[in-house]
């Protein structure tokens, strides 16, 4: 696997880690190549052993700065190749295409069949800022040609990706649907606890999740909120939310799914405010929880709210969703219609069978 996750390498059991947790069973060895998680500027922090999960796991965090990944790719490719060789890779692909242009020239030295993993395309549809805006023009044209040597192209949800990667020039062929939201309805199931958050946002604090706009909309409403996540931006977000007199709770990073789920359960309506996004695994713990849903128009969502279920659509403007959260919370009525009307939506996603069905059809693609 070529990853541009780090939080394997950190230590950290999130969203790559419950995937793994149960894809490995289908493999007798599992290699990641992912991006470096030191500071260069303290060398004693570098660690250039591979980190091991579930005795059949090894993730190999690159030792050079993220300009070089590509490089790492290719030699550390080539030297796991020569020892193992594997019969295929599976490429997160994102701008500015680091792990495509590596795989690339790892390819081209090993003939190592491979599919590249759309889970989103940054700034679309819509930019946070400019680099975001760029990024998207930039993958507009690359895309066609990182995909020319791809045995396939995973995408995690059919309408927005597919359509995007279409008009890109992505043959229609290449693409294939394979969710990645993969949820433990065990963990994520409708607990009876008391509701201490009238909304509740999990996510990673970056830009381009929105959570400039969950605050300034948690300032215009009564009640009480909740943000769940680490990032660049924690402490602007404290001080904004400080300013404008917001009464929002930062919990900081959830140390796994059950706190996760507690926290959801806790809470009455989950807001998601992404720019962009693929198949964001949060609405889908939500839905699970019994949690309605405010999210803006990204990814899968659409999708999964059509039809008047499960909770709406909001717009990427504070006053939106100061409009749409009260009035969902003041009708008993239609709040319950979501509130039950999600863990069923939620069923697709159950955690074992949507990665049996994804190694399944990896394994297809080998022949």
């Amino acid at each position: 696997m070529i990853s541009g996750d780090r939080a394997l390498a950190q230590g950290k059991q999130g969203a790559f880690y419950n995937t793994l947790e149960e894809f490995h069973k289908y493999w007798e060895q599992i290699d990641i190549i992912t991006p470096p998680t030191f500071n260069f500027l303290k060398p004693k922090t570098h660690n250039l052993k591979p980190i091991t999960y579930f005795d059949n796991v090894f993730i190999h965090p690159s030792p050079w700065p993220l300009v070089f990944q590509p490089l790492w790719i290719l030699k550390k490719g080539q030297a796991l190749f020569r020892e193992n060789k594997f019969d295929l890779m599976t490429v997160h692909e994102y701008a500015p295409f680091y792990n495509g242009l590596g795989t690339r020239m790892l390819w081209g030295k090993t003939r190592l069949p491979y599919v590249l993993e759309i889970h989103h395309i940054t700034g679309y549809p819509r930019a946070a800022n400019l680099k975001e805006r760029f990024y998207c023009w930039l993958t507009k044209r690359f895309i066609k040609y990182d995909s020319r040597t791809a045995q396939a192209v995973r995408i995690v949800n059919q309408n927005q990706l597919g359509k995007f990667l279409r008009a890109a020039g992505v043959p229609a062929d290449k693409l294939i649907y394979i969710p990645s939201a993969y949820i433990d309805l065990e963990i994520f199931r409708p607990l009876n606890l008391e509701k201490k958050y009238d909304l509740i946002f999990v996510g990673r604090l970056a830009k381009n999740k929105g959570v400039d706009l969950f605050v300034e909309a948690a300032a215009k409403i009564s009640g009480r909120s909740i943000i769940v996540g680490d990032g660049p931006l924690e402490e602007k977000l404290k001080t904004k939310s400080y300013k404008l007199k917001a009464n929002v709770v930062f919990h900081g990073w959830a140390r796994d799914s059950q706190a996760v789920a507690r926290l959801l359960n806790q809470s009455k309506l989950l807001v998601m405010t992404s720019y962009s996004e693929g198949n964001p695994r949060v609405v889908a713990e939500a839905m699970a929880c019994g949690v309605p849903i405010l999210a803006t128009p990204v990814g899968i969502v659409p999708d999964l709210l059509k039809n008047g279920l499960g909770g709406e659509i909001i717009d990427w403007r504070p006053d939106d969703i100061a409009q749409k959260a009260p009035g969902l919370l003041n009708d008993p009525n239609k709040y319950q219609g979501y509130s039950h009307d999600g863990p069923e939506i939620a069923k697709q996603f159950e955690k074992k069978e949507a990665i049996r069905n994804y190694a399944d059809k990896l394994k297809k693609i080998l022949g």
